[in-house]
């Protein structure tokens, strides 16, 4: 700005960019603040987070876990899943009697009595038809120990530090035994309580749960892109708080440390939770979660960032004596038929027991990351500082030095917080400033240029590759006229075939096909446009065009039948190229019809195109599939005829297309080398068929087509008429020829 340029005439240049930059600093820093979610900024929040987790993950193998794997070599060699509960059993005292694990845990549910050993229906006997039978009921009595796998099961877990899994759900319904509550609400006191909270759950058999004693859920909290990126460590059920099972395990390997709440400031009363304490006799360990109690998950690597132990060789002994002695053992399942699998910033494919040992891992090493409470707060600050900075700074510096100020800006706070993250455990959402920093550097850069000469670069860029240039030019003039939006108007559409084109690209290699297929669809492309046409789309071989829109024409009835004529011209110059190349030549299909239709900008989020929709853009369609039936090159609809009365048409028939119930007369333009007394006899012709007169309908049709062999329509309607003699047809026979099929 210069020192003598008055602030009116800034405020009338640059007013407009600095609502735009005002708009967007409040819009992002609303967002930072969490007034509001915006889900562009939080999915690329997510591939921030992500890719750091990817950048800083140590990628080390953690062998202080050992994941016991149900996997298909356990399902082969054992069978299928569920096992029954003594093998279970024998699992459990295996782990502890001869590889002397330090903590057992459980990524599954026992929810169900385990009849496999068929003692119910040894007591049923017992009960029934050898009641009286002493001998049997002295053997059952010896035996239902042993046949009791589910009791064999609790016996074995029985004061041994064994953590049972569960899960939480939001039916009413429930199931099964789940542990006492790690505290009660009244431990948060006047501090915010938005633990996620359930309704129901799906726990174990009440003997599991109480030989066990320990038991944790094994609900993850699923992003809104399907990902698990952190975990409830705490939640609520009913008036109790309840903790995860990576949250358990670790409890139990601490000697069952007690579970309190840390808040941001404990003086503040409102203040939220910030962290759980876990207090044993020999000190205090504080894991960092966020306000509804969920702790982000501190991945390792990728799969198998922990060494995995099939369960067949665990039982078989076939592994090396002493390999997990002092272990955390985790039995989950990475069979892909038992679906327990996660998606996860470091893999789509990922065991969730092995989610469990990554928080577990974290615990132990206090690697867990979290967001401070002052996160939000300072990004927004960041945001309107950084975006103050821009919107009134920047501008008045040359394109290359803001430029380098924006790069620099951009670069710092991706350093400052890929330290945060690496050296303080600092999560930090910076999205939405990196956004701001682009969209305002990108509205600096762009405004002068949209300012200058926008009207033309506007419509250049909306309309032309669909119209021609000097209908851009046309438009531009007068740009308050135009817009993309959708609206009815009466158009006319045309669309165009190549026949037979699945055989000729059967003959041509792919680069040949690609040069023919280039050169003609140039060569069509170039007669609509040269017909003030607006190209709408390329569909395969296929090409359709439209009249009247963009720029309104009272001809496009006239044009497009002029353009069509013109393409039959064209295509007969393009054959001879074609021949002298030895390539095989091109015969088209054109239908056009004329009506209302809606014409915009039509699509998705994903792609959108200028075009046109409706009956009478359906009928252009059909129109150009009935030129295969009649071998006419060129078939125009009633309405497209009536708005061109000077030119000469032969009506072709009155058919009923697909998707349409009315029927409506087509015709073709005067064809070439026909005479005008030839017109006359067909349409001659053509009213003695629809007055049944079928020997002067034929007598005619013979005439035409000694004199005209190559024009199959005649042939069509001798064959009609052949068929139609020898059938009743009804007093209302309407003449109208039905078509399904394109």
């Amino acid at each position: 700005m210069s020192a003598r340029e008055p602030f009116a005439s800034v405020l009338k240049r640059s007013g407009v960019r600095w609502v735009l930059g005002l708009a967007i600093v409040v819009a992002l820093a609303g967002h930072a603040l969490a007034r509001y979610d915006i889900r562009f900024i939080d999915s690329l929040a997510a591939m921030l987070y992500d890719a750091k987790v990817r950048l800083f993950m140590p990628r080390t193998t953690d062998a202080r876990i050992a994941i016991l794997d149900i996997d298909e070599k356990s399902l082969a060699e054992l069978g299928r899943w569920p096992w029954n509960r003594a093998r279970m059993a024998t699992l459990a005292d295996t782990l502890f009697s001869r590889e002397h694990v330090a903590v057992l845990g459980f990524d599954m549910v026992f929810a169900e009595a385990d009849a496999s050993s068929g003692l119910a229906v040894l007591d049923e006997l017992a009960r029934g038809p050898l009641a009286d039978n002493a001998a049997y009921r002295q053997a059952l009595e010896r035996l239902a120990p042993r046949l009791d796998y589910d009791q064999r099961f609790a016996d074995a877990l029985a004061g041994r530090p064994v953590v049972l899994g569960y899960y939480f759900s939001n039916r009413d319904a429930s199931s099964g035994a789940i542990p006492s509550p790690l505290m009660n609400e009244r431990a948060f006191g006047t501090h915010p309580f938005t633990l996620f909270d359930w309704t129901g759950y799906g726990g174990n058999l009440s003997a599991l749960q109480s030989a066990a004693r320990r038991a944790g859920y094994f609900n993850p909290v699923i992003d809104f892109d399907g990902s698990v990126r952190r975990v409830p460590l705490i939640s609520a059920f009913r008036d109790g708080v309840y903790g995860a099972l990576s949250l358990e395990v670790f409890r139990a390997l601490l000697g069952d440390a007690s579970v309190t709440p840390v808040f941001d400031d404990p003086s503040d009363p409102t203040s939220p939770l910030a962290g759980l304490a876990l207090t044993t006799p020999r000190g205090t360990r504080v894991i960092p979660v966020d306000e509804n109690g969920a702790a982000l998950v501190p991945y390792r690597g990728t799969t198998g960032s922990f060494p995995y132990y099939s369960i067949a060789d665990v039982l078989g002994q076939r592994i090396p004596a002493g390999a997990l002695a002092g272990k955390i053992a985790l039995v989950g399942t990475t069979a892909p038929g038992l679906m327990d699998q996660r998606t996860t910033p470091v893999g789509e494919v990922y065991p969730g027991v092995e989610v469990n040992a990554n928080l577990i891992a974290g615990m132990l090493d206090g690697t867990i990351r979290f967001e401070p409470p002052f996160a939000a707060a300072l990004q927004a600050s960041m945001l309107v500082l950084a975006g103050l900075a821009m919107i009134f700074l920047w501008p008045w510096r040359s394109p290359a030095r803001a430029t380098l100020s924006s790069a620099m800006l951009f670069a710092a706070i991706v350093a400052a917080d890929l330290f945060a993250f690496a050296r303080l455990g600092w999560s930090i959402p910076v999205a939405s400033l990196l956004l701001a920093v682009l969209a305002l550097h990108v509205l600096n850069m762009s405004y002068g240029y949209f300012v200058e000469a926008r009207a033309k670069r506007y419509f250049a860029a909306l309309f032309g590759q669909y119209v021609p240039p000097e209908l851009v030019e046309e438009m531009s003039r007068h740009p308050e006229d135009y817009s993309m939006a959708g609206r009815r108007a009466e158009l006319t559409v045309l669309f165009c075939d190549v026949l037979g084109f699945t055989a000729i690209a059967e003959t041509l290699e792919p680069e040949a096909l690609a040069r023919l297929m280039n050169e003609y669809l140039g060569t069509m492309t170039e007669v609509i446009r040269a017909h003030r046409g607006t190209l709408d789309k390329y569909i395969g071989d296929a090409i359709m065009g439209f009249w009247g829109a963009p720029v309104d024409d009272p001809d496009h009835a006239r044009h497009a039948l002029a353009a069509a004529l013109g393409m039959r011209a064209a295509l007969v110059e393009l054959n001879r190229t074609l021949t002298a190349r030895g390539w095989p030549t091109l015969w088209i299909g054109i239908g056009i019809n004329t009506g209302p239709m809606t014409v915009g900008d039509m699509g998705s989020s994903v792609r959108k195109a200028y075009t046109v929709m409706g009956d009478a853009v359906n009928v252009a369609a059909r129109l150009e599939g009935l030129t295969r039936r009649f071998d006419i090159d060129i078939i125009v609809g009633e309405a497209t005829r009536e708005r061109v009365p000077d030119v000469v048409f032969r009506e072709i028939d009155r058919v009923r297309v697909k998707g349409r119930v009315a029927p409506i007369a087509v015709f073709e333009p005067q064809p070439p080398h026909e005479h005008a007394d030839a017109l006359a006899r067909w349409h001659a012709a053509l009213a003695h068929y629809r007055a049944r007169e079928w020997d002067e309908a034929q007598t005619l049709l013979a005439t035409l087509a000694a004199q005209y062999p190559e024009r199959q329509v005649y042939a069509i309607y001798r064959k009609r008429i052949d068929a139609l003699r020898g059938v009743a047809l009804p007093e209302d026979w309407d003449c109208v020829s039905a078509f399904d099929t394109k």
